[in-house]
């Protein structure tokens, strides 16, 4: 068989590889920030929505960090057990968990606010390329035009 019959297996004619190995490198450049917060770069990205929001429903946290509930749940009671959010019920329908911020998680934003600063000083982008990435990446996960 012609090798042409396999290209399309090579790594480097793969659009998934670079976007793996990229987003693996930019959570490693966020791992020294982050440690001094005592976060992982999960409960970091979950702390974000809860400072926007300060309190949603666990699957409203789920579909907008696109994490499946048994990846989310260790990290809200991690988070928890820090004393950064508080789980309880909704009012309205029991079945519901809600996901809240403690007075010490909303003081952790504080801390956290020079880290896209940071980052952004990290990835080698200018700032038009840095749209046009995140739109393209947007466009991958089904939310872009």
């Amino acid at each position: 068989m012609a090798n042409s019959d396999y290209d399309a297996l090579r790594l480097d004619n793969q659009v998934c590889f670079p976007l793996y190995a990229a987003a693996r490198e930019v959570t490693k450049l966020y791992r020294p920030y982050l440690d001094e917060l005592n976060l992982t770069y999960t409960q970091y990205i979950t702390m974000m929505v809860l400072w926007e929001q300060r309190s949603c429903s666990a699957k409203q946290l789920g579909e907008k960090l696109y994490l499946d509930s048994g990846t989310l749940t260790p990290v809200i009671k991690s988070l928890e057990q820090k004393g950064f959010v508080v789980r309880s019920r909704s009012s309205s329908d029991e079945r519901v968990l809600m996901v809240g911020l403690t007075d010490k998680g909303l003081a952790l934003r504080e801390e956290a606010k020079t880290i896209p600063q940071k980052m952004s000083a990290c990835v080698k982008l200018t700032p038009e390329e840095a749209v046009t990435l995140y739109k393209l990446l947007y466009k991958v996960l089904g939310n872009g035009e």
